[in-house]
């Protein structure tokens, strides 16, 4: 038992060892790796009013140690960390370590109240296939995931500046600004949950009718047990294959809601890393980054042991049948109705100039003129609406696409993908993006490196659940009985019950894609204006959302119609005919 504990347990906990210290050095380099001068970026945190002369920076330099060069401060800061200091703020002076922790406390209420908003709705999107699975009566069950997908598509600063500005402002139900009590947390659990959960109940309803067509579900059906007790199983025998990307959302929502905590005015992690890594505060991006790969990694082994216990012995004694989906109907109307809508707006978009300036017509409503109203510039917005789709749906397809690729291949290699995918995970948007920039410069290639440097990892993780079921199923040990090779084991039988899955939850993802390329316009990485690319036109017509809210809900409305496109089409997403049919006869 020891052998095989060091055999397999060590080279994973070095490896993920590595990662984290090559994050830390990552982000203990990025003044210098960025090119600019430390000194002059804290000076400006400080005060932006102060001359900043060759002695003051050269003061600047002496107080904080800059001289002595980032390798020394790197290791001066370990060293500290070993004691328990993570040392103290370049800007404030103040202790690193309670500020931090007291954002993490912060962060990770907020994040209980939005798993509690997620869990919901995610089971509000499964509810139907549940009932229908009970009753067995799957067969009526078509198509489902257009109201999911829209959801899923809401970008959380939109529904966070709606609800604040409705909810909170308007008609006063609930608090919008602050963090003193429970009922602060409401409006701001609403804006990361729905989405979040939207997305894992689209992922879960994916699975249920393979468990609900497996030989246990149909020998209990036949002997009169109960709907309920055959659909709260089958929920178990799914739940195992979502656990990984569950603990991937914990840590997202945790460090990552950079977006909500400013709108909502809260102190939390993603917040001060937001400002941590503006200022180029070292100590502080540096202690929040490492708290952030911690709780990846806690979170991780406990999903992944979570989801060994509901599972059992069967997988360890190979021993589970194959959760194979049944073959689905190709939806054709969904698709076609949600598409061609989507092309009628762009094409109308394209015959109006997206730049003509009208400060007479500022913040127009809808009218037969501007069908979508006009911005705070007084442009049509359908214009700028049809003239961003191109960029915003060519580069958010190919950044899919890549990310689909990457998220297979390293799915299929676990032990190196599973810390891999967590330190990448626990890495905030803002951070990830300026380390891309520092390593590839800026250019019209960053915004799409940064994104998919991160957007294949829960695509990994998914391959990575589902494969590690799919090898314990009876059906691959008679198979490897009988002397396949492992080539043949992938190709026909593992490549058919992960790759499909996968390809839809790839799809489900693609205008998240789209909106966090054209989030990264903020860090002056991605789309400048005038371009009317989508997610720019979320993020310009955001702080009118309140006097004018069609500005901004135009583009929301084409990405949820590309959502609407995407999951409708990819239902019907099975694995290719002719290898099916050799598969069977193999």
């Amino acid at each position: 038992m020891l052998k095989a504990a060091l055999r397999g347990g060590a080279p994973v906990l070095l490896w993920r060892a590595a990662l984290v210290a090559t994050l830390l050095c990552g982000v203990g380099l990025l003044p210098w790796l960025s090119r600019t001068d430390p000194a002059l970026t804290v000076l400006r945190a400080r005060s932006a009013e102060r001359t900043a002369t060759p002695e003051v920076l050269d003061a600047i330099r002496a107080q904080l140690g800059l001289d002595a060069g980032p390798a020394r401060l790197l290791g001066d800061w370990l060293g500290g960390l070993l004691h328990g200091d993570a040392g103290r703020s370049w800007i404030s002076g103040a202790e690193v370590t309670p500020s931090v922790l007291q954002a993490l406390g912060v962060s990770l209420l907020l994040m209980g109240g939005a798993l509690i908003v997620a869990a919901v709705t995610a089971a509000g999107v499964c509810a139907r296939t549940l009932r229908l699975g009970a009753g067995r009566r799957l067969d009526e069950r078509r198509s489902a995931g257009t109201g999911s997908a829209f959801l899923a598509t809401l970008p959380d600063f939109l529904t966070a500046s709606v609800l604040a500005s409705v909810v909170g402002v308007q008609l006063g139900w609930l608090p919008a600004l602050g963090w003193y009590g429970s009922r602060w947390m409401v409006l701001p659990a609403l804006s990361l949950g729905l989405p979040a959960g939207a997305l894992l109940g689209r992922m879960l309803d994916d699975l249920l009718p393979g468990a609900f067509a497996e030989p246990w579900a149909l020998a209990a059906a036949a002997r009169g047990a109960r709907g309920r007790t055959v659909a709260r199983q089958a929920l178990r025998r799914c739940v195992p294959g979502l656990l990984p990307n569950v603990g991937l959302f914990v840590v997202g929502l945790t460090g990552g809601a950079v977006a909500v905590e400013q709108i909502f005015d809260i102190p939390g992690l993603g917040r001060l890393s937001l400002q941590a890594a503006v200022a180029q505060d070292l100590p502080v991006l540096q202690a929040g980054t490492l708290a952030l790969v911690m709780l990846a990694a806690a979170v991780g082994g406990l999903a992944r042991l979570t989801a060994r216990l509901l599972i059992g012995p069967a997988l360890r004694d190979d021993a589970l049948p194959s959760l194979h989906r049944p073959t689905p109907s190709r939806p054709t109307t969904p698709p076609l109705l949600y598409g061609g809508l989507l092309l009628a707006v762009i094409a109308l978009g394209l015959a109006r100039d997206p730049l003509d300036l009208d400060t007479t017509a500022r913040l127009q409503p809808p009218s037969w003129t501007h069908p979508f109203g006009t911005d705070a510039l007084g442009r049509d917005v359908l214009a700028r609406v049809g003239h961003g789709a191109l960029d915003t749906l060519a580069l958010a397809t190919a950044v899919s696409a890549v990310a689909l690729l990457l998220g297979l291949l390293l799915g299929l290699l676990p032990r190196f993908s599973g810390p891999l995918a967590d330190t990448v995970n626990a890495v905030p948007p803002v951070l990830a993006a300026l380390l891309v920039t520092a390593v590839a410069g800026s250019g019209p290639t960053t915004p799409a490196l940064a994104v998919t440097a991160v957007a294949w990892a829960p695509l990994a993780t998914h391959t990575s659940a589902l494969l590690r079921q799919e090898r314990a199923t009876t059906h691959l040990a008679a198979t490897r009985g009988l002397g396949a090779t492992p080539l043949q084991l992938l190709r026909h039988d593992l490549l058919p019950a992960v790759l499909p899955p996968v390809l839809r939850h790839a799809l489900l993802r693609l205008p998240g894609v789209a909106l966090s390329l054209a989030a990264l316009g903020f860090l002056g990485l991605g789309a400048q204006p005038p371009s009317p690319e989508w997610g720019l036109l979320l993020s310009e017509n955001q702080p009118y959302a309140e006097r004018a809210p069609w500005a901004s809900l135009a583009p929301a409305a084409a990405l949820a119609l590309l959502g609407a496109v995407a999951v409708t089409a990819g239902g019907g997403v099975r694995w290719p005919k002719a290898l099916r049919v050799r598969r069977r006869h193999a």
